[in-house]
């Protein structure tokens, strides 16, 4: 049979792509893993041009069922298992099973527009960059203000700093992150896998070697990750906690996964808590340490202001300088906290959220 030149050109494109290995790493996501994987077999790639691994942190819902299902459906599904339960440990066991040239590393409590491969391994391509990606558009967990609220504060720049992934670009732009990445496998060869020891700030590390050989981390504005933020107050203190713990708790293993934005809060706690504990004995330190407190307030108030008159709801308003609070403080705790395990002898942090048994 002659193969109509059309079908015959759309053929030879679809082979002329870099084959892609999407690695998506999960433990426990039954309510999210299925819309993840139909988000991603919703995008324009060439469904012969790209695997799908889900590695599996040995789950104990519904999550290996659901995989499963997709896996009759889909032959270049396939389920992984990661005994070691972890991100970093699933990176690498993806990354050695992968048949792709390239590998995508994916979240399975996200979900993705439909030309987010493509556009990934397009900017990869046309800027050369090691690792290419795009920003995170944040989705309230739950239908409630308070869910609402998190995600315009962790959206902000005064919740988020300088965290492009989060607040967003209006052009390509270098930076020190993006979300979670498009990679050419051979800079794995380079530079080394993820190290498993860092259970959370994996990604950072990797991103630093990738800079620290030369490498850049590129930002695109048009390549978007609808990530599902934190319901509740009680969600974000121990998401935020834990993330703060692990930006110093990387020096026990002789790293430095972090950028100078992330050292922001624990500088405020400990600014505060040394002004008012000296100020027992000189007044002067207790009026510096009120002057920062109504400072930080005021700012907070303001931005809060700001954004509740953007999204035309008081509410916001009120609840914002709450979840600003929760996100600077929490988390400023949490690097000192990771501070003090780096000078006691012994792995006490051993999981993104908690402490060893």
């Amino acid at each position: 049979m002659e193969v109509a030149p059309m079908a015959l050109e759309a053929a030879t494109k679809a082979e002329a792509l870099p084959f892609v290995t999407i690695v998506v790493p999960c433990r426990n996501e039954e309510k999210h893993v299925g819309r993840c994987l139909e988000s991603i077999l919703a995008n324009d790639y060439p469904k012969e041009r790209m695997e799908i691994l889900i590695l599996d942190g040995m789950s104990e819902d519904r999550t290996r069922e659901i995989v499963a299902g997709y896996s009759e459906r889909y032959p270049m599904i396939r389920l992984v298992e990661n005994p070691g339960k972890h991100i970093p440990t699933a990176m690498n066991l993806g990354i050695r099973a992968a048949r792709g040239e390239r590998i995508l590393k994916m979240d399975a409590h996200s979900t993705y527009q439909p030309e987010y491969i493509s556009r990934c391994v397009h900017y990869q391509d046309k800027y050369g960059a090691e690792n290419s990606g795009g920003v995170w558009k944040m989705v309230p967990g739950a239908d409630t203000e308070m869910a609402r609220a998190i995600v315009l504060g962790l959206g902000s720049r005064f919740g988020s700093g300088n965290a492009n992934v989060k607040v967003g670009v209006k052009k390509p732009t270098w930076s020190d992150s993006t979300a979670f990445g498009c990679f050419k496998k051979e800079l794995f060869e380079r530079i080394g896998m993820y190290d498993e020891k860092l259970l959370s700030s994996s990604d950072l590390d990797l991103n630093q070697r990738i800079q620290a050989a030369g490498g850049r981390i590129l930002v695109a504005p048009d390549v978007v990750v609808n990530y599902v933020a934190d319901a509740d107050l009680l969600a974000l203190r121990r998401h935020v906690f834990a993330d703060g713990v692990w930006i110093s708790y990387v020096m026990k293993f002789g790293k430095r996964a972090f950028s100078w934005r992330h050292w922001v809060p624990a500088a405020l706690v400990l600014g505060l808590a040394g002004a008012f504990a000296l100020g027992s004995v000189n007044r002067v330190f207790l009026w510096i340490g009120m002057g920062v407190a109504a400072t930080y307030a005021a700012v907070s108030i303001a931005v809060s202001v700001q954004i509740a008159a953007r999204e035309r709801d008081a509410r916001y308003a009120l609840l914002l300088p709450v979840v600003f609070g929760v996100r600077h403080f929490v988390h400023g705790i949490g690097t000192l906290f990771g501070l003090l395990l780096v000078v006691l002898p012994g792995e006490h942090w051993k999981s993104r959220r908690g402490m060893k048994a």
